[in-house]
């Protein structure tokens, strides 16, 4: 069986508006890669960019259940030795309340150059505005 290339020109790529106001993380970070994957669409290729563009408002108002916001760490290492940085989910969300929406889409999408391709169609903003109205973008409604 022949590999399937797919002409960029050909693929039809849109934008959606995504609120994560009351969304589980992980429900909607594994939608999101979906959509951003292009596993949705009847010309999905695994090794090509054929996904569609997705920007989420409201990323601060993300819900978590249980004791997550206390007990759920995330890492970053500032590359000197015993520079292991950890911060739980309250934290971040106070810090920067995008981090934990994106970096779940990013655990979720493909590791090398093309999960870093497919990150950048993923714009998240914490509040409800967002400058992206030019490219018409539908708004996805998810259960």
């Amino acid at each position: 069986m022949n590999t399937v290339f797919i002409k960029p020109a050909v693929v039809e790529r849109k934008w959606f508006v995504i609120d994560a106001e009351g969304k589980a993380l992980g429900r909607l970070a594994a939608k999101v890669a979906s959509i951003v994957r292009g596993k949705e669409k009847a010309v999905y290729a695994p090794h090509q960019e054929v996904g569609d563009f997705v920007v989420i408002v409201n990323a601060d108002k993300i819900a978590i259940s249980g004791r997550k916001a206390q007990q759920k760490l995330y890492y970053h290492h500032s590359g000197y030795v015993g520079g292991l940085k950890t911060v739980n989910f309250e934290k971040l969300i106070a810090r920067h309340p995008a981090a934990p929406l994106e970096a779940a889409i990013k655990g979720m999408l493909p590791k090398g150059p093309l999960g870093r391709k497919l990150l950048k169609n993923v714009k998240v903003y914490a509040g409800p505005t967002h400058p992206h109205a030019a490219q018409n973008p539908q708004t996805l409604e998810l259960s």
